[in-house]
């Protein structure tokens, strides 16, 4: 009789720590793996910048990359414009012929 109760209160462990597990794995390489690689790909970017590189801002302000600091970005955005910016403000990279 004991041994009977024993067995299904260990099932009964089982049981209840086995979905939670399934709910991690899932939350994991649904939702922070790929988000994790994102991250990793941002970062990729945002250290291969460099001057001439054509740019977008967060904001969606288009800019050619004039100097390039460790913190700071300064974009010219006209013959005349030039705007300071963090680094962390960047979105994304353009290719120079999608904007000609």
């Amino acid at each position: 009789m004991f041994q009977y109760a024993a067995a299904q209160g260990s099932n009964g462990i089982i049981g209840i720590i086995v979905p939670f597990v399934i709910m991690f794995a899932v939350f994991y390489f649904l939702l922070i793996r790929p988000q994790q690689k994102k991250q990793k790909n941002r970062n990729s970017m945002l250290r291969e910048l460099k001057k001439g590189d054509k740019i977008v801002t967060i904001g969606g302000l288009h800019g050619t990359i004039v100097e390039l600091t460790d913190d700071i970005v300064v974009i010219r955005v006209n013959d005349v414009t030039k705007m300071t910016f963090d680094r962390s403000a960047i979105s994304h990279s353009v290719a120079s012929s999608a904007t000609e």
